[in-house]
């Protein structure tokens, strides 16, 4: 049976235009998700270049899931591929990514740490 009630005939309105704009958005995400595979397959490409490219569709990809186009796990699965790929290709730098990493989650000398806090709580308890 044909929609009659005005509310109906707004809503059936309001449907077509957000599946106009999820089709363009999901287009773009599509795009950029290519266009990120590309320059890792491409070997002339910069290293800067392909990480922003790469980056730049991982966005893409996560303002699609906050705005309810993509499924939520449908976008983490996408990123993971993507850096995966990005992974991959950069081979070598990934093993030194890593130990960078663990540079940067030890504490600042001056600030304190996760270590320093623990340390000190028995202390405070034995006081009281």
């Amino acid at each position: 049976m044909a929609k009659r009630t005005a509310s109906a005939k707004k809503q059936a309105r309001a449907g077509v235009r957000r599946t106009l704009r999820n089709r363009a958005v999901r287009s773009e995400v599509k795009t950029k998700i290519v266009k990120a595979r590309r320059t890792l397959q491409e070997t002339p490409v910069a290293e800067s270049d392909r990480y922003a490219v790469a980056l730049d569709a991982i966005r893409a990809l996560d303002r699609a899931a906050s705005k309810g186009i993509l499924h939520r796990r449908n976008a983490a699965r996408r990123k993971a591929r993507l850096t995966r790929q990005l992974v991959k290709v950069a081979g070598t730098a990934a093993p030194s990514a890593a130990a960078g990493a663990s540079k940067k989650s030890a504490a600042p000398a001056g600030k304190k740490g996760a270590a320093q806090v623990a340390a000190k709580t028995p202390d405070k308890k034995a006081k009281k």
